[in-house]
């Protein structure tokens, strides 16, 4: 039997209380890993994203690996045990191997991976805790994790979803939203000069409203790289090795 849709819009509010901008409460930690030369765990709203970076090292089999760049290679997988009417199963799956590749594709286009020539580097996101709008939240998990692994880059990669709910507008779509929602679109944004490196859209927007989710996703972003620059920074000048910050639902 379908589950009866639930209220998504109350009292002009969500039904977790939040406005239409506001962001659910994001913690960022830097440098979680002993063994990756980078990494991050992302915990927004009930999602829990762990990634880690390898790399630049020998590109295997080595007949892939390039003269003039490093090779760039992204794995997203969720745990079996992260959300368990949805995903569990062990193992990639179709949906995987696709967010695999629009997440590289995006990191490719920042990553300056001429300066590590004959070389692979290495992205892993691992889902722990499923809660709607995982993609963005292991972006912006990766984007800290190559940064803390020293990879040189363009810009610090963040990520947001945008779009409907109940005819309104919203951002950071929550699980219910997620699934119940008459649109929504999956942004990566390069904060320095605006550029967008992942656009995904499932449902219908006016042109009206696709205008206002993108200023709506640009407002969302900056809040999000602030933290992830936030993290890197007290990695290095806090007194323990590890740093996190914590964004609540009043911004």
């Amino acid at each position: 039997m379908a589950k009866e849709k639930p209220q998504l819009i109350i009292n002009g509010k969500r039904a977790d209380g939040r406005s239409m901008e506001d962001l659910r409460p994001i913690k960022i930690t830097a440098h979680v890993l002993n063994d990756a030369q980078g990494s991050a765990l992302v915990e927004w709203g009930n999602n829990k994203i762990l990634a880690g970076v390898y790399g630049p090292r020998e590109c295997i089999p080595r007949h892939d690996a390039s003269p003039y760049r490093a090779v760039v290679r992204c794995r997203y997988t969720m745990a079996p045990f992260c959300s368990l009417e949805e995903h569990g199963r062990s193992g990639p799956n179709r949906r995987s191997h696709e967010l695999s590749k629009v997440i590289r594709e995006a990191f490719e286009n920042v990553i300056i991976s001429e300066a590590y020539p004959r070389t692979q580097i290495d992205i892993y996101m691992e889902v722990l805790q499923s809660d709607g709008g995982t993609r963005c939240a292991a972006i912006t998990a990766a984007a800290v994790a190559l940064a803390d692994a020293g990879i040189p880059m363009k810009d610090l990669v963040c990520a947001v979803a945008v779009g409907k709910i109940d005819g309104q507008v919203a951002v950071d779509f929550s699980k219910d939203e997620d699934n119940y929602g008459e649109s929504d679109m999956p942004i990566a944004i390069a904060p320095r000069n605006g550029d967008v490196l992942l656009f995904q859209m499932d449902g219908n927007l006016t042109r009206e409203e696709l205008s206002n989710a993108l200023e709506m996703a640009y407002r969302a972003c900056a809040k999000v790289s602030a933290l992830q620059a936030a993290a890197l920074k007290a990695v290095y000048d806090g007194p323990k090795p590890q740093a996190s910050l914590v964004l609540g639902n009043k911004q």
